[in-house]
């Protein structure tokens, strides 16, 4: 028992010292590892095995050390905190594994007072000496509270299956040998004699004289200030500023005005590369042209500043972007030469199919304008129908708010009658707390008299001893100045400083290149300047380098400059062309669907002005004209955007025409 009551010992010990906020588990058991060589291996495993267990299933046992020390250990000194953990950690997680008659003799070599302080499992108390303290094992053990609130606090933190199979369960089936076992400690209690009693003086404590507080006076009651109105939110509150209306003005007039001038820079464009018909001879004097050379790559990544034809707005080009765009553009060229050799070899070209294609285009785009018309006209139905359930709202509102006052207008008469008559006790209250208060001044005078005199004796005392303190202070004092003298003599007394050292001299210790301090300072300022030139050297090299490097990438970029621009000339004389067949396509036709809805919508509108003129109901407010205005250029906006996306979605392969436009 002996032996394991010095495991439990140290166990407790280095539990003591661990702090889960600032010491990491696996840190600390190498701690411990290292301080308990000098101990058996059996005996290192063994308190390494239940040091490991509680720190790793500390929540657990937190929480029912923690709830025992709440219910029935509050007289329990909490030096016994370690020590509970460990018998509750021995007996749900290895009381399997270390056998009953095992876990028995761990509990008999801890001292009878910590262990048997009232060990019973009745709810109703403990033994005659145990009835100082709660017992632990009748706690943990007890079927009541294993079957509750230690299974769902355990569940919280593990799965309830896991909880109730691998350690409820077990608990309850020990639960007998247990009993027997707390049973066996108390007779073992019950034997010992009793330690004899102290016939030490009781203290009885005293009731202190505490002076009476005075009744407080209650205060008359204030009228409640009335609020002035707050104005209401201005209507700009919820508008759109001034300021986004003519920036979107702005962008697209100079939108119009880029277009207009790369149109008229595309006028003279040459044609020698349009397709011809399949019948059409070639054209004379047309010879294969030689392909201009694949410029170099340049492998450094740079950042180069590219202005677009349009505007002067920069755009930043890295040297990947800009050698990959020139291969693009070196790969179309080649592609529209071997075209143009084609066709002067007799090659047909896609004509009719092209032609064929935007004819079913353009039916396919008044299909599209016909169904956009049918649901604007069914949004404007919806409007004339939403307009006719406002009116109904309306007017049931109108009923309800009268309701509303009538009744509101009895309430306020009735809180005014209450109102008077609280006022009325109140003042009368008032009147009797200050008949009351007349009576306790003639006590008050007395009562400040003795304070004086009290305060005056005290005063005195406090006088002499400060005069004490002083002079004791000025004795200690001039003792420290004394000391202070000593030292500082002490300190000016002339010292022997270290001896000269030469600087040129060799130390002579024969060892292999010794050499004095000022020959290894030369050496380094030798070493120094050799390194300086070498990265002199080697910072020219990079330098024409990247100068070489540069002047290819300056070579690339104009190419790509040149690419942009025509295609940016072809792709916008393509978008002139569509935009032409696509105002010569006119208005969407009007078919039975829209006729149909806009009798509809006449017929809607015209009885909600019936309405609004037999029921005197407001009919909504008009929207200004300048409102009307800016609404309808916003709608046109949006339309003539969404035809644009549609166009563009339309255009066979114009992806870098279609950026070069975004930019």
């Amino acid at each position: 028992m002996a032996y394991y009551g010095k495991c439990i010992e140290t166990v407790m010990k280095h539990l003591d010292r661990f702090q889960p906020k600032k010491d990491s588990p696996e840190q600390f058991l190498e701690a411990v590892a290292n301080s308990l060589q000098t101990l058996s291996p059996q005996k290192q495993a063994f308190i390494m095995e239940i040091l490991s267990g509680c720190l790793e299933y500390r929540k657990l046992l937190t929480i029912v050390v923690d709830a025992f020390y709440v219910r029935d250990g509050r007289l329990c000194p909490r030096a016994d905190y370690s020590l509970f953990e460990v018998i509750c950690y021995l007996a749900t997680f290895q009381l399997e594994e270390l056998g009953f008659q095992l876990f028995c003799d761990v509990v008999r070599s801890q001292p009878v007072h910590k262990v048997c302080k009232g060990l019973s499992l009745s709810p109703s108390g403990p033994g005659p000496r145990g009835s100082l303290f709660p017992q632990f094992l009748g706690f943990l053990f007890s079927p009541l509270n294993l079957g509750s609130w230690i299974k769902d606090e355990w569940s919280l933190v593990y799965e309830t299956s896991h909880v109730k199979e691998n350690w409820i369960d077990p608990l309850m089936r020990w639960q007998p040998e247990v009993q027997e076992l707390i049973d066996q400690l108390q007779g073992e209690l019950t034997s010992q004699p009793s330690p004899p009693k102290s016939k030490a003086k009781v203290t009885e404590p005293k009731e202190f004289s505490l002076t009476t507080p005075r009744p407080r006076a209650i205060p008359v009651p204030e009228l409640v200030p009335k609020v002035a109105k707050t104005r209401p939110v201005p209507r700009s509150t919820y508008q759109p500023p001034k300021e986004q209306r003519l920036l979107e003005m702005t962008k697209r007039y100079n939108r119009w005005k880029a277009e207009e001038l790369l149109l008229r820079a595309n006028i003279e464009e040459l044609r020698c590369a349009m397709p011809r018909s399949r019948g059409e001879p070639p054209l004379q004097g047309s010879e294969k042209k030689p392909r201009p050379p694949l410029p170099p790559r340049i492998l450094k990544t740079q950042k180069l500043t590219f202005y677009t034809p349009n505007d002067n707005a920069p755009v930043k080009l890295n040297t990947a972007a800009i050698l990959r765009e020139g291969a693009l553009y070196q790969r179309q060229v080649e592609n529209e030469l071997q075209r143009v050799d084609r066709l002067v070899g007799g090659a047909g070209d896609f004509s009719e199919f092209l032609e064929w294609q935007r004819r079913m285009q353009a039916k396919d785009r008044v299909a599209q304008l016909a169904a956009g018309e049918v649901r604007r006209l069914r949004g404007k139905l919806s409007h004339e129908e939403a307009a006719l359930a406002r009116q109904q709202v309306a007017q049931e509102k109108r009923r309800m708010a009268e309701l509303k006052k009538e009744e509101t207008a009895e309430l306020m008469q009735r809180c005014a009658e209450r109102r008077l008559q609280e006022e009325k006790s109140m003042k009368e209250l008032v009147e009797q707390v200050i008949e009351t208060q007349k009576n306790v001044k003639v006590a008050q005078t007395e009562l400040r008299k003795g304070r004086r005199r009290i305060a005056q004796e005290v005063t005195e005392e406090n006088r002499e001893l400060l005069q004490r303190s002083t002079e004791a202070a000025k004795e200690e004092q001039k003792r420290r100045c004394d000391l202070v003298s000593q030292l500082r003599a002490l300190e000016f007394r002339p010292t022997r400083r270290g001896k000269l050292v030469d600087l040129t001299q060799i130390p002579g210790h024969g060892l292999e290149g010794e050499m004095s301090v000022v020959e290894l300072r030369e050496r380094l300022a030798l070493l120094k300047e050799t390194r300086r030139r070498q990265e002199e050297e080697r910072r020219d090299q990079i330098i024409q380098g990247k100068r070489a490097k540069s002047q290819e990438l300056r070579d690339t970029l104009e190419q790509v400059v040149l690419c942009r621009a025509a295609m940016g000339r072809s792709a916008a004389l393509r978008w002139e062309e569509k935009k032409a067949r696509w105002a010569a396509a006119g208005a969407p036709s009007q078919d039975e669907r829209v006729l149909e809805l806009q009798r509809r919508i006449q017929e809607k509108a015209a009885e909600r002005r019936a309405r609004a003129a037999s029921g005197h109901v407001p009919a909504p407010r008009a929207m200004r004209p300048k409102q009307r205005a800016q609404l309808e250029a916003q709608r046109r906006l949006e339309l003539e955007r969404s035809r644009e996306r549609w166009l563009r979605a339309q255009q066979p392969g114009c992806g870098p025409a279609r950026r070069l436009g975004a930019a």
